[in-house]
């Protein structure tokens, strides 16, 4: 039987993306077949590794046990510790930890620091079962490794982890709203962007749009066809934005405009979601190219625009008074 480590699931909740960027009665986007995969293999993976079996292969143990197990293993944790690695609720880690100290596997003492919880040791008959647990797996995942070139083997394990680290980005953008602007935004956008201006030094007197009345218009500034822009909010609170729109004087060239953020979002992971966002639209919009403008003050986002495969250019493209963002870039669309 194959067991492992729970990587992959499929119940991981999503913030919902805008409706505009699919229509889903028409051919699907990249992204629309991409989810298809990856939950049908996601499913797959998780029932082939038996993570769906009442048992963790040839051992006494369930796979939420065995996962504690492997925990405990480390140093002595809380039920509440338990339950935050383990991405489960505390009930569920209690049980867990109740069932290994009932097997002999386990034991509880209080909690020096904190009298009011207990924490989980391994008991010697525990470290023993814990040795087998890591020979079952270790011959298991050396099975699976043999059907693999050393190139495919690293292959996946790269993609593995950047699987595992968007999916901990969901999690820490659960609650958050992403959405198109409406009018009722404008000023909360213009605050926005003034706000996060300042903080760069991107100011009027330098020569940057912070003072242009029309910050305080951007929902009449997106209307446009092939024009979109979205905002992120947490309890109706206003906290970045994204916007697409044709490129004045450039045919088949759109720009990413008006990509900022507050302190509260950074580090998040939403700066690459909502570009994602932005040049899926703008592939949608059948853009040929993407272009931007941007400074050097702004190493961070300097940064995404090239992971994103952003290239710099020697010369500005279009009208777009930008007149002190002295860095311009572009992108071909797939």
């Amino acid at each position: 039987m194959l067991v492992a480590s729970k990587t992959l699931t499929e119940g991981i909740r999503l913030t919902s993306f805008s409706n505009s960027v699919t229509d889903l009665d028409s051919e699907p986007c990249p992204r629309v077949r991409a989810r298809a995969g990856l939950r049908a293999v996601s499913r797959h993976i998780v029932r082939q590794l038996g993570m769906l079996n009442s048992a963790f292969g040839e051992l006494p143990l369930s796979p939420v046990q065995a996962h504690a197990l492997i925990e405990l293993s480390n140093e002595a944790v809380s039920i509440k510790q338990l339950a935050q690695r383990l991405n489960i609720d505390k009930s569920n880690a209690s049980r867990a930890v109740t069932h290994l100290t009932e097997k002999g596997f386990a034991y509880t003492q209080c909690n020096p620091k904190d009298t009011r919880s207990l924490l989980a040791h391994l008991t010697p008959q525990g470290k023993k079962l814990l040795q087998k647990l890591h020979q079952q797996q270790n011959t298991m995942f050396d099975q699976i490794l043999s059907q693999l070139s050393t190139e495919e083997a690293t292959t996946i394990e790269s993609a593995m982890a950047t699987y595992n680290k968007a999916i901990s980005r969901t999690q820490a953008q659960q609650g958050y709203t992403i959405r198109e602007v409406t009018h009722e935004d404008d000023l909360a956008i213009a605050k926005l962007i003034r706000e996060v201006s300042a903080e760069y030094g991107l100011s009027a007197d330098k020569g940057f749009s912070v003072a242009d009345p029309s910050l305080d218009n951007t929902s009449e500034q997106y209307q446009a066809t092939g024009a979109c822009y979205w905002v992120i909010e947490l309890d109706g609170e206003l906290l970045g934005g994204v916007g697409i729109a044709p490129l004045s004087g450039e045919k088949g060239v759109c720009e990413l405009q008006k990509m900022y953020f507050s302190k509260q979002l950074r580090g998040k992971g939403f700066a690459k979601r909502m570009a994602y966002l932005a040049l899926d639209y703008a592939c949608e919009q059948k853009y040929q190219t993407c272009y931007l403008e941007t400074t050097a003050c702004l190493t961070e986002a300097i940064s995404l625009y090239e992971s994103l495969g952003f290239e710099h250019i020697s010369q500005h493209l279009g009208d777009t008074g930008h007149d002190a963002c002295e860095m311009p870039m572009l992108l071909a669309l797939k």
